[in-house]
């Protein structure tokens, strides 16, 4: 039971009956970012604190900046449901939840901003989270979920010390992949991706499953075109993100 306020930062206190126990004892190293998709904070919050929802976070940042804490960060809250990261498939027994109240049709508020900035910072410094396991709920479950959205400023918060970013190369050129493509090129793209953390089998074969992982990366890493085609920029953006994850 949630019974103190865990972060640094001001913070209320609106405990969900919604957790349970990390499995196999398994430390957080990942930061899952989420928004409620719903227009109004409280009604959010409740659902978030409902015991029939089964679904609840650690954070949740209101419109206005404010921050409330709803489950403990030793529990495991329900936040990310069926997802992948690099291999693992239980996301929620290694990770910390923050919802950010927004109904994904809207941008983010300074005030928010700065808040969220605030808190994630604090989370990724004391469980030494690193910036490429800073993520979205449509990074680790690509086409069951797309928030925090293509008006979540990914690059602004990465260029604050949250996330992980690599600006995309604007020149094109002429080549690109897509739906229904085959060879040692989509094999390699799969295994780019794959190596990131995405889940994607290496096939060869730009299948429906690839394409859905391309248009996950484009939410995060260029929202500002998610159509599943997998172009010269995609591909440079992505070598250079798997470049500078030390652990590769």
């Amino acid at each position: 039971m949630l019974t103190d306020v865990q972060t640094l930062c001001p913070c209320a206190l609106y405990p969900s009956p919604n957790f349970g126990e990390r499995k196999d004892g398994l430390a957080v190293d990942m930061l899952v970012l989420h928004y409620t998709g719903m227009e109004d904070d409280k009604q959010a919050l409740d659902w978030l604190c409902n015991e029939q929802s089964e679904v609840s976070c650690h954070y949740f940042v209101n419109r206005d900046g404010s921050l409330i804490q709803l489950v403990d960060e030793n529990a495991r809250a329900w936040h990310a449901g069926q997802s992948f990261w690099k291999g693992e498939r239980d996301i929620n027994s290694r990770s910390i939840g923050i919802e950010i109240a927004n109904s994904g049709q809207e941008p983010f508020p300074n005030d928010q901003l700065e808040a969220l900035l605030m808190l994630s910072m604090d989370i990724c410094s004391r469980h030494d989270i690193p910036a490429w396991r800073v993520l979205g709920h449509s990074d680790v479950s690509p086409g069951r979920k797309i928030d925090p959205g293509v008006k979540f400023p990914w690059r602004q918060l990465a260029v604050a010390g949250v996330g992980h970013w690599a600006d995309p190369d604007r020149n094109t050129g002429s080549l690109f992949f897509q739906l229904g493509d085959e060879g040692q090129p989509i094999q390699a793209l799969q295994s780019m991706l794959a190596l990131y953390g995405y889940d994607v089998a290496v096939t060869g074969v730009f299948d429906d499953q690839t394409e859905t992982v391309v248009k996950a990366f484009q939410l995060h890493f260029r929202p500002e075109k998610v159509d599943g085609v997998a172009d010269t920029a995609l591909i440079s953006t992505l070598y250079k993100l798997n470049a500078t994850q030390p652990n590769l």
